[in-house]
């Protein structure tokens, strides 16, 4: 047993491995397919980090720089001329790596700072060339007619391209006061991105292996549930119906659990009914059948020659076949009216005299046992349905009271007009129903075990009584307390 249980585990849960396999074996799961995907997902989000930082990182570094320039610049000319100019030029030079130069209108530089080190091509030109550079860069400026220009030449000692920014300063004194000269590299230096690269690819396994134990966990917190109520449904489906479908975690999978449960509990009951359905007909139909074949052994054996006998026996035999004929009459009757293919004759009568034609045929039987039956009428109405059902309806509902009245037999029969409807009930003073078993009164077969009918009947009156009002589209129902009887009611709309 313990063997077995252990095995059940693993068989729950499988392994990320398992998963895989069964994926590419074509035993698409829903655990593969979330596992596969999320690995899909993290796997694109690797390419483009690699795709961005790899091969487009110089571009990117270079818009970047040109961008920053701009920025630089302006706030360069913002300080000049005022206490914070030597600040501010040390500090945007060393925040961006430039070199920054400010010559006056004739080109003779005035300051300087220089964060490219010996290969700064401005520092050299100022040292070596007598600003020969920087005066090429004045009259490139000059001849664009704008407050600013920008180039980008390669530098041979470093190996990469440079941006040379140039711009004029002005002033409310004089129109150009002074020339700004910034020199950087558009291209990050091997070093950045070799470190880069390398941080990139200690990113990636971590990365990978994130991506792997969490795509493991979403697999399994996301199919379990699933998991767990196909596991409950193939015990269903093998006629367990004391399991439950529980399915927390999520909204939908609670919403198709609490459906499950319904379901499973409507089944139940269908299933209960047939067996009741199954008992009660062949108890039905054995009974009838066994004293059938009894009183015309009878006939044969011993009343066959005696007329009063035989005349007696054979009137049971009849009796006993009436029995078993409205049986399945009722059976037939049923079945046609919870297929829908019943058609109903509608017309037009009165509530009143309706009921007072029901009483009459149970004034025989008033007079011989007794019964204490009386209606109670309210003002005359007109109704719409069809006559005969609801006859049907209304003797059924009548029976059902004289078999389960109680000692002093007393049966009432009350018209009560509504605003919109007129309510027909139909009270007796029995021994009531429970609460528990009121939901089943309508069920086809049902009857209260605690109860010992001296009339018997089918067992399918009510359910045909519900039936036809569900046909009319008339609401219905029963009221009853134990100890104080039942009261059966419908109400026909105006």
């Amino acid at each position: 047993m313990k063997r077995s249980s252990k095995g059940a585990k693993n068989k729950t849960r499988r392994s990320p491995v398992r998963v895989i396999g069964d994926f590419f074996r074509g035993r698409n799961g829903m655990q593969a397919y979330v596992w596969v995907y999320c690995m899909l997902f993290a796997g694109v989000c690797l390419f483009f980090i690699w795709l961005f930082q790899y091969f487009f990182l110089s571009n990117y570094y270079r818009s970047a720089k040109i961008s920053n320039i701009g920025k630089a610049a302006d706030r360069i000319i913002m300080a000049y001329d005022t206490d914070a100019q030597y600040h501010t030029n040390r500090t945007v030079a060393y925040d961006n790596s430039l070199c920054i130069v400010i010559t006056d209108e004739y080109g003779n530089w005035e300051s300087m700072e220089n964060n490219l080190g010996s290969y700064s091509v401005l520092s050299n030109d100022i040292e070596y060339n007598n600003s020969m550079y920087i005066y090429k860069l004045k009259s490139q400026l000059e001849k664009a007619d704008d407050s600013f220009f920008t180039t980008i030449v390669r530098n041979k000692d470093l190996d990469v391209e440079e941006m040379f920014y140039c711009a004029k300063i002005y002033t409310d004194e004089s129109p150009v006061q002074a020339y700004l000269f910034i020199e950087c590299t558009v291209e990050p230096v091997d070093s950045t991105v070799r470190i880069i690269r390398e941080q990139l690819i200690f990113l990636t396994i971590i990365f990978a292996e994130l991506a792997f134990i969490v795509a493991t966990f979403i697999t399994m917190r996301v199919s379990r549930p699933i998991v767990n109520i196909t596991k409950t449904a193939k015990k269903f489906g093998a006629g367990d119906f004391d399991v439950d479908f529980n399915g927390k975690g999520y909204r939908e999978i609670e919403e198709l659990s609490t459906v499950l449960n319904d379901a499973k509990n409507e089944i139940r009951k269908v299933s209960d009914l047939r067996k009741d359905l199954i008992a009660n007909i062949s108890h039905d139909l054995r009974t009838p059948l066994t004293m059938v074949k009894a009183y015309a052994e009878m006939i044969r054996d011993l009343s066959g020659d005696d007329p009063v006998k035989r005349s007696e026996h054979v009137q049971i035999i009849i009796d006993e076949a009436d029995r078993l004929s409205n049986l399945v009459n009722n059976l037939l009757e049923l079945s046609k009216l919870e297929s829908g293919n019943m058609e109903l004759d509608l017309k037009e009568f009165s509530i009143v005299d309706k009921l007072n034609d029901c009483m009459t045929r149970y004034s025989l039987l008033i007079e011989q046992n007794g019964y204490d039956m009386k209606y109670e009428p309210d003002e005359d109405r007109t109704v719409t349905a069809d006559p005969e059902k609801l006859d049907q309806v209304i003797y059924n509902f009548i029976n059902n009271a004289i078999n389960y009245t109680g000692e002093d037999k007393k049966i009432r029969i009350r018209q009560i007009d509504l605003e919109k409807a007129v309510r027909i009930e139909v009270e007796d003073n029995g021994k009531g129903i429970s609460k528990e078993l009121l939901p089943k009164v309508f069920d086809r077969y049902y009857r209260d075990a605690k109860v010992k009918r001296d009339v018997v009947g089918t067992g399918l009156g009510l359910a045909i009584c519900k039936e036809i009002l569900k046909c009319h589209n008339f609401a219905f129902g029963v009221k009853s307390e134990e100890g104080k009887g039942s009261v059966f009611w419908f109400e026909i709309p105006l």
